[in-house]
């Protein structure tokens, strides 16, 4: 096989690609960004400051945008209730002995 079949074979398919494609940033600092940001309940600006001790300069908002960008927008609207779901109520009457509680 030559190379340039090679480089073809290894070439990611549409199922292969990384959902941060498109952004400036490989996919590592990205997650590593969001999970320090969800994992440790840190402001944008704490997690630009952790990274930018590690040498890796990125603003607020792109960390902003990476943790609830389009696809955090998605997956809520997926969750939004619709008309006609179940509605259920968290408190109740009780009565013991004919007295309500």
């Amino acid at each position: 096989m030559d190379d340039k079949h090679r480089l073809m074979s290894l070439a990611p398919t549409p199922s292969d690609r990384s959902p941060y494609r498109g952004y400036r940033f490989p996919p590592e600092i990205i997650a590593h960004a969001v999970w320090l940001y969800f994992r440790f309940h840190l402001s944008f600006r704490d997690v630009q400051d952790l990274l930018a001790e590690r040498g890796i300069i990125v603003s607020h908002e792109s960390i902003r945008q990476w943790c609830f960008g389009a696809a955090f927008a998605a997956g809520l609207r997926r969750r939004r209730v619709r008309a006609g779901d179940k509605w259920h109520l968290d408190e109740m009457a009780l009565k013991i002995r004919g007295k309500r509680h």
